[in-house]
């Protein structure tokens, strides 16, 4: 006879309470309305109903199938076959700018099925939606585009106030965590090349706890993602989807993860972000780079002005 292991309940500081509330109803049913797809609902966020309380959400484009198979994630697998919305950027860019927000995160599957990964039609998510609400901050959390430095220099150019691609974990854990696609050098080749092409946008990642990662390997992530200029860093716990998802290896404490938050901002991060329940879209962050791009975005105004006169 076959004796089942017992489940490992989640620790108290992992329960979240039921999302519920007026905005929360509202953004609810205006993507269900719009058919618009959110990694909050895709990939299970925790943080659904903290955020959508708060009138803010990561919106997905270019369909719900990923071409990629990372073993941490939600989000189906699988070939779309080419197959992509022609009208989508215009279609996302007009709802969003309806929603009378102020901070947006567009994010997307992997495309690896079309012949430029999906650069062109995600840069024109970014310059529509800039266009149609100019006031409205547009953070990204694009893919690695197989480190194809003219992709990435695409987006780039669309001018998304915050740049964001994750490294997820730490070196030694890639192979096992992520697709056989996705590499940790070149994923932190992506932050750099962003800089590179333009040092005025803010670059973003995020680290999973909790999948066996060594402190010395945490720290070394950080080093190498302050090393390519990257201004902005999350640490989340990791949570297994389903049974067929990587397990959790360990429960990181939340005392754990404040002393993580204090070691990255003494390397010199812009703003770091550290919790369990943290992801790489959380809204703490969201309105602390709100206050930072709307003062840049002020001087930039009166510079401009000073010129003028």
């Amino acid at each position: 006879m076959t004796v089942k292991k017992p489940i490992t309940p989640k620790p108290s500081w992992l329960k979240v309470r039921a999302p519920s509330g007026e905005n929360y109803t509202r953004i609810k049913e205006m993507m269900s309305d719009l058919k618009l797809a959110t990694v909050c609902q895709e990939a299970r966020c925790p943080n659904i109903g903290e955020c959508w309380s708060g009138g803010t959400a990561t919106i997905m484009i270019m369909g719900e199938v990923c071409t990629r198979g990372c073993r941490f994630c939600n989000v189906k697998t699988g070939n779309p076959k080419g197959v992509l919305d022609p009208f989508e950027p215009e279609k996302v860019a007009y709802s969003v700018s309806q929603m009378s927000l102020e901070y947006i995160v567009i994010t997307t599957v992997d495309r690896d099925d079309l012949p430029d990964q999906g650069a062109e039609h995600f840069s024109r998510t970014v310059t529509t939606l800039k266009k149609l609400a100019p006031n409205l901050i547009v953070e990204i959390l694009a893919g690695d585009f197989r480190g194809d430095q003219n992709l990435v220099n695409q987006l780039t150019d669309a001018k998304p106030d915050v740049y964001a691609h994750n490294v997820e974990t730490v070196e030694r854990l890639t192979p096992k965590v992520r697709d056989p696609r996705a590499g940790y050098r070149q994923s932190l080749r992506v932050l750099e090349m962003v800089k590179e092409r333009d040092a005025t946008r803010y670059t973003k990642s995020s680290i999973m706890l909790g999948l066996g990662e060594s402190d010395e390997e945490i720290l070394q992530t950080l080093k190498d993602l302050r090393g390519v200029g990257c201004d902005v860093v999350t640490f989340g716990q990791y949570l297994q989807p389903t049974p067929r998802h990587l397990k959790v290896v360990d429960y990181v404490t939340p005392e754990k993860f404040q002393e993580w938050q204090k070691v990255a901002e003494g390397m010199g991060y812009l703003y770091v972000a550290s919790g369990p329940l943290v992801r790489s879209s959380y809204r703490a962050g969201e309105f602390f780079m709100k206050g930072i791009i709307e003062k840049k975005k002020a001087a930039e105004l009166n510079k401009e002005l000073n010129n003028v006169f």
